[in-house]
């Protein structure tokens, strides 16, 4: 009960002071989220693509490292995060099957910086320069010759409600990137567990 008033006067102050405004109110407000549910769009923008292809689905995070980030559609998939284990789980024939390819160590280290963001630690990865830029924008720079060749910069737009994000865009480079805005925001709801130990937990 004491910890839910806390977090509710945390809440409360950051409205009133912008908690855009520094990293040290960002990381306040962080470290007040303990769960976080969200609907997502992903836009992914070529040259060669007159339209993006366009992917939706959900997310749930629950502090300090569980989450939950589900594809519904043009292809099911769902990737899950718990106690430092990174499972996924593909749709095949109607049914959702483990994915053992060697591409899932690249998604554990996507997933892993998802979750240092909603921790509110865009300024503590030594592989990005992190610049807060005045409305709520912060723009993360390689800073690794080997990273750069992949990543161009990262752009995370801050949503009024303290401790959530309204958009991320990851560019390969200027005409190239990625596009995640997320829509129905959920802060501090509770979640099951079994939500990040299960593709498809009973009540899903």
């Amino acid at each position: 009960m004491r910890r839910c008033l806390q977090m509710v006067l945390v809440t409360a102050a950051l409205f009133s002071i912008g908690w855009t405004t520094s990293w040290s109110s960002i990381h306040a407000a962080a470290d007040a989220v303990r769960t976080v549910q969200s609907d997502f769009t992903q836009e992914k923008h070529l040259p060669i693509l007159q339209r993006p292809l366009v992917s939706k689905g959900r997310f749930a995070y629950e502090a300090p490292g569980n989450l939950r980030w589900e594809y519904h559609a043009p292809a099911r998939s769902i990737l899950l995060m718990q106690g430092g284990e990174t499972r996924r789980f593909l749709e095949s024939q109607g049914r959702l099957v483990p994915d053992r390819s060697a591409g899932l160590a690249a998604m554990s280290v996507v997933m892993d910086q998802i979750t240092a963001w909603l921790q509110g630690r865009f300024d503590t990865n030594q592989s990005f320069a992190a610049e807060l830029v005045p409305g709520g924008t912060i723009v993360l720079t390689p800073t690794a010759a080997g990273m750069a060749k992949m990543i161009h910069r990262i752009e995370l737009q801050l949503a009024a409600q303290p401790g959530a994000i309204d958009m991320v865009t990851i560019y390969e480079d200027e005409a190239a990137f990625t596009r995640l805005k997320f829509h129905n925001l959920r802060l501090n709801h509770p979640l099951e567990e079994a939500l990040f130990r299960e593709a498809a937990p009973h009540g899903a």
